[in-house]
């Protein structure tokens, strides 16, 4: 018998034409795309035409908002269902029937399952009769879910509602790729154009006409300006008066003779279509007139989207606009303010660009996958889910990592998902390439990837000298830079004998002439390696020497006990009854030092260093895991051993790190922590974090590149995007059916067992006393 609790959702859904509707839709899209089977979400949708919805796949039922007694009758149904853990309202006064919506009290009192109601719009000043409306709706509800800070403080301070009660939980964004701009552009014919737009279902609200007595003399100065004019007439408003505002606005734009400068876009129109038109805007008008519209998001899209918006001074904008992402004007209705703030965006290319990019950066917050994990928190408080609640593993795209790759190489950073040519290339983000794209090769066999790994290698054997050593640093024009001689290479080094020790081990999977190449630059390299004394670098120079002997008959077992013999050394001198490391410090790549440890035992089978391993990744672990989640050491000070520790911070080539090691200890150990240590570790990539957001970019596979104390830096660059990659390769060793998601049981999360461990882990040891080998690790 399936136990899975669901979320019932009572709103307005597609096919009916409103802005909740939308909102609910991509709600529940986010929530599946989040959760997948194990928080499923059923719509029983608002309408005034049931019809409409009738036989539709995504709809379980129609509530006929005029009729009072349908709401006693959809109650009756969910009460019958043992299935419904939650029931969560998306509340507009004018959705439901009854003085200001008052039927939705006769549904709340009948229904007997925990209700959550999303207050779209909270009005101050409010009269008697409607505050009493909400006070019930308060008295049903479990909780209140707001989408902006001051729809709460309003709540609070005028309706008299607990702050506990309330949460709040933004409009939902889609991402968009900035690099895109240029292309849609292009597209759709508006190269030569400067593109201003609004969007969203047309209504006398929207005061377009603030707009068009503004563009006069805008369009005097720059006759490329194009008004796009987003979105047909909203179907309540056509029921009524048919076309009457639409056709005031066309008589408006000919006498003052602005045909050529403004354009309808008089459709409903897709999604994609929406995000593409405000994607290639360069400003995005909000005119409304009403004070207080509590929330537009279509002015949060343009945001999300990279616009700088120039907007009326709606609650809503006051929260979100600022000098740094728009202009927020002092009036409604006034086309002054809107011809200076245009003019301004107009003539000062450059600040309108920065504008643009900060609001595409502080919105991306709010995307849907982040909206959907807010959810599932309400979600699983409110029902207090025995049956665990989990995350989806997200699909594998190299679409981010093909774009940052060029004929020579991997570059070294975006800004946000665009490559920066500027930023050159380096050892290291093509060393960790080549793992990753050795690792895609094996699951996809795709010769297109084949190719980037020669690429990478390629890279490889052009920056070794003829002494063996690597250099790190190559400008964009294939010129090895001065940078090489200012710092330490030897960790560089170190990664670079990692990854091709790892290409060498998968001699049965790639061609001949690649494995060849590889172990040609790894043998001219390991003369230099008896000289490291990074520890850093010696540890990850023993990983590569791992999987260089698994496939070699060359005898490694000397420079593998003289390279591990270093690390003891430095673990005896450093370490003490509280502090159990090899340094008096934890920096970066922490991780790899007792995983280097384990190497060596898996070489030479001493017993010693697997013990040190152990000691020193729980020490390890123990400052990194808290509360079910993971917080890897802050690039904003390391942790030294006598000071107090910094916390945010963060960056996905850490947490990577220790995902890696994770992976191999629970292999060797079979100790169930490391287990679920490892899938509490990934699931930081996917929303359990200190802000609750999701660290990747489900639109090209990309990661972002830090984890701060406020916000996340979303830039795209080689580092973080290759090592969540991999990591996200990795996790497909630990599931047993693509279906199978990370569960969170008790605020932690973690993966379902399967029944056949052995077989789900893919492991073999071969029990030779000097050789351990270990499959799928890195």
């Amino acid at each position: 018998m399936d136990t899975t609790l669901k979320m019932i959702l009572i709103s307005s859904f597609p096919p009916r034409e409103c802005g909740i509707a939308t909102f609910s839709q991509d709600l529940v899209n986010a929530v599946k795309n989040i959760y997948g089977c194990t928080l499923p979400v059923e719509v029983y949708a608002l309408e005034n035409d049931p019809e409409r919805c009738k036989d539709k796949d995504d709809v379980t039922d129609t509530l006929h908002s005029p009729t009072l007694t349908d709401y006693r009758k959809i109650a009756d149904a969910i009460n019958e269902r043992t299935d419904v853990g939650m029931v969560c309202i998306q509340h507009e006064f004018g959705l439901f029937g009854g003085d200001y919506g008052e039927h939705i009290l006769s549904f709340m009192l009948a229904v007997n399952k925990p209700i959550v109601t999303v207050f779209h719009t909270v009005l101050p000043n409010a009269d008697s009769r409607r505050k009493s409306i909400v006070a019930a709706i308060n008295d049903f509800s479990e909780r209140l879910i707001v989408l902006t800070h001051n729809s709460r403080k309003i709540l609070m301070n005028e309706y008299g509602i607990a702050s506990k009660k309330i949460e709040v939980i933004p409009h939902g964004t889609h991402i968009v790729l900035w690099k895109e701009k240029g292309t849609l552009k292009k597209k759709y014919d508006f190269t030569q154009n400067i593109i201003l737009s609004s969007f969203g279902l047309l209504s006398e609200n929207k005061s377009i006409e603030t707009v068009l007595y503004a563009l006069p003399k805008i369009v005097q100065k720059h006759p490329n300006v194009l008004f796009l004019v987003l979105g047909k007439t909203h179907p309540e408003v056509f029921k009524r008066e048919g076309e009457k505002y639409r056709e005031r606005l066309v008589t408006i734009i000919d006498k003052l003779n602005l045909k050529d400068h403004v354009r309808f876009i008089n459709k409903y129109l897709a999604l994609e279509k929406v995000l593409e038109y405000l994607n290639l805007s360069d400003i995005y008008l909000f005119s409304s007139k009403d004070p207080h519209q509590a929330v537009s998001g279509t002015f949060v899209y343009a945001m999300s989207t990279g616009c700088p918006v120039v907007s009326t001074p709606i609650p809503h904008a006051n929260e979100l606009i600022d000098d740094s992402n728009g202009i927020l004007l002092n009036d409604f209705n006034d086309p002054a303010q809107f011809q200076k703030a245009i003019l301004y965006l107009i003539e000062n290319k450059e600040e309108r660009i920065k504008m643009g990019k900060s609001a595409f950066s502080k919105l991306r917050a709010t995307s849907w996958q982040n909206v959907a994990i807010g959810y599932g928190r309400v979600f699983w408080e409110i029902t207090n889910k025995d049956k665990d609640l989990c995350y989806q593993l997200p699909p594998v795209k190299a679409a981010h990592i093909e774009e940052l790759t060029t004929n020579f190489g991997m570059l070294q950073f975006s800004h946000f998902d665009t490559p920066d040519p500027c930023s050159g290339y380096t050892l290291d983000d093509n060393a960790r390439a080549l793992i990753a794209m050795t690792m895609y090769y094996e699951r996809y066999n795709n010769p297109d990837t084949l190719k980037l790994v020669t690429r990478y290698l390629e890279f490889m054997e052009f920056v070794q000298q003829e002494n063996g050593w690597f250099q790190n640093y190559v400008d964009f024009n294939g010129k090895i830079t001065a940078q090489n001689k200012e710092v330490n290479l030897e960790d560089a080094n170190g990664r670079a004998l990692w990854s091709l020790g790892y290409v060498v081990s998968n001699n049965q999977l790639l061609p001949e002439a690649v494995t060849e190449k590889a172990k040609k630059c790894l043998e001219k390299a390991l003369p230099n390696v008896a000289n490291f004394t990074s520890p850093r670098a010696i540890s990850f120079t023993l990983k590569g020497l791992y999987y260089y002997h698994t496939t070699s008959n060359t005898s490694i077992e000397i420079l593998t006990e003289k390279l591990v013999n270093k690390l003891m050394r430095y673990y005896e001198l450093t370490s003490d009854q509280d502090w159990k490391w090899y340094e008096d410090y934890l920096t970066y790549a922490n991780s790899v030092l007792p995983e280097a440890m384990m190497y060596a035992y898996l070489i030479l089978g001493n017993k010693k260093y697997k013990e040190i391993a152990e000691v020193t990744f729980d020490f390890l672990l123990s400052q990194y895991f808290m509360k079910g989640e993971i917080q890897v050491i802050s690039n904003k000070g390391w942790f030294h051993k006598r000071n107090q520790r910094t916390f945010f911070g963060e960056q996905p080539i850490e947490v990577a790190y220790t995902i890696f090691s994770l992976e191999l200890f629970f292999k060797v150990t079979q100790k169930s922590k490391y287990k679920e240590q490892l899938q509490i570790a990934f699931s930081w990539f996917l929303g359990n974090n200190h802000l609750n957001q999701i660290m990747y970019n489900p639109v090209n596979g990309a990661c972002y590149d830090g984890l701060e104390k406020n916000h996340i830096n979303i830039n795209q660059g080689a580092e973080s995007s290759i090592c969540y990659f991999i990591a996200r390769l990795v996790m497909d060793h630990w599931v047993t059916k693509s279906t199978e998601p990370f569960q969170l049981k008790k605020g932690k999360l973690f993966m379902c067992d399967c029944n056949d461990e052995k077989q789900c882990e893919q492991q073999e040891y071969k029990g030779r006393k000097k050789n351990i080998k270990i499959k799928n690790s890195i």
